[in-house]
């Protein structure tokens, strides 16, 4: 066999190691999930003109691996969103938020998922016994589903989401932009929240290319009656340029980072948070 043949194709040393890395991975998370060692990080999302409380908190999944390691969702939703342990995670978060919106009067929390876990029964009974215990926290629950996963399934998503929102649940359709179809969903896809994708914030207030896309996803977004978030904002000369033009929130490091022991007491009031 020659070295041309070693390094191409299916069975190349490089293909073999992503896919020795994606079993390691898949293998850590479902260790993971049988011990209940899955966690939710809470990271704040500001009004981008009212900074003094958030407008509501995104719970990001977490992991421990056998190290007892805090691994981030980055780090392993590409290996598994397509298989039945995405959608255990997925109950898992949405149990927890749930859990939190119960202990936390006031809060207002987003929880991922993907579009998959829509027919996945485990995670429907998860929402439905929640809401039937608590049928006020549909109004400060809102899924976010990401725009990968949304446009899989555009139908079946669409009439999940006219569901539930007669329920008063909100929906984010999250990293938009990052499949550059978006502008066809979001015309189509009656989400109430756009996020859009951190390529297109980070450094923005020097990148010409970047403020032309922006500016025409927060007018299209205005249009059909939407509140965008900028995620990834890392700097102050970026989210100053984003309030400027338009963008109704921010969430990013230089907001705040995600917390596993977040103090609630500084965001939750009775009246509810700032206005999403």
């Amino acid at each position: 066999m020659t070295t041309d043949t070693l390094m191409t194709g299916a069975g190349d040393p490089l293909s073999l190691a992503v896919q020795e890395r994606d079993r390691n991975t898949m293998r850590m998370v479902e260790d993971a999930v049988e011990g209940r060692n899955v966690q939710l990080a809470y990271q704040p999302v500001y009004g981008a003109d009212r900074r003094d409380r958030p407008a509501f908190f995104e719970g990001l999944a977490r992991v421990l691996d056998a190290t007892g390691r805090i691994i981030p969702a980055r780090e392993f939703i590409g290996a598994i969103e397509a298989h039945e342990i995405g959608r255990r995670i997925d109950c898992l978060s949405l149990e927890m938020g749930l859990a939190t919106l119960r202990k936390t009067p006031g809060l207002r929390l987003s929880i991922n998922m993907s579009a998959r876990s829509i027919g996945y029964a485990p995670w429907l009974r998860v929402l439905e016994n929640g809401l039937r215990a608590a049928p006020d926290l549909g109004q400060r629950l809102i899924l976010e589903i990401t725009e990968a996963s949304a446009i899989v399934m555009p139908d079946v998503v669409r009439a999940f989401m006219t569901d539930l929102q007669d329920q008063g649940i909100t929906f984010a359709l999250d990293d938009f932009g990052a499949g550059y179809s978006s502008f066809r969903y979001l015309r189509d896809l009656y989400f109430d929240i756009v996020k859009i994708d951190g390529q297109f914030i980070n450094g923005i207030h020097g990148d010409a290319d970047n403020q032309a896309l922006v500016k025409a996803l927060v007018s299209l977004a205005r249009h059909f009656g939407m509140v965008t978030v900028a995620e990834g904002v890392e700097e102050e000369t970026d989210a100053a340029y984003l309030a400027r033009i338009g963008v109704d929130c921010l969430q990013g490091y230089h907001l705040g980072v995600p917390a596993l022991r977040p103090d609630w007491t500084k965001s939750a009031e009775p009246e509810g948070q700032a206005a999403v």
